[in-house]
């Protein structure tokens, strides 16, 4: 009877962010303004959006982190760390202090 190999690849589930981060998955880059002009491959764009995949639990248990699993966020991805757990490389860890802005159906309710 032949044992079959063992495999020293580890394959991952689950990534779990730690301290004041979150884990976003990118969202597909525009290839073309509202006007119609194609953007070459290499535009660089400083902000990107993208949908929180899960957030840390220094985050979810700070109020003043108004984020949530599966927000809408804008994110500069200067400090953001690109996640290699996926074919398409879309997650990144980022920073609280990255995320510039949260989209919202409509605006919170001040006291």
């Amino acid at each position: 009877m032949v044992k079959p190999e063992k495999s020293t690849r580890t394959k991952f589930e689950y990534v779990e962010p730690i301290g004041l981060r979150v884990l976003v998955r990118k969202d597909e880059p525009k290839r073309e303004t509202k006007g119609g002009i194609a953007l070459p491959d290499s535009a660089e764009i400083p902000t990107i959006t993208g949908r929180i995949v899960t957030i840390s639990a220094a985050v979810e248990n700070d109020n003043d982190f108004p984020l949530r699993q599966y927000d809408k966020v804008l994110f500069h991805p200067k400090n953001a760390i690109p996640v290699d757990f996926e074919s398409d490389n879309q997650l990144f860890v980022v920073p609280v202090e990255d995320v510039v802005a949260v989209f919202r159906k409509e605006a919170p309710k001040k006291p």
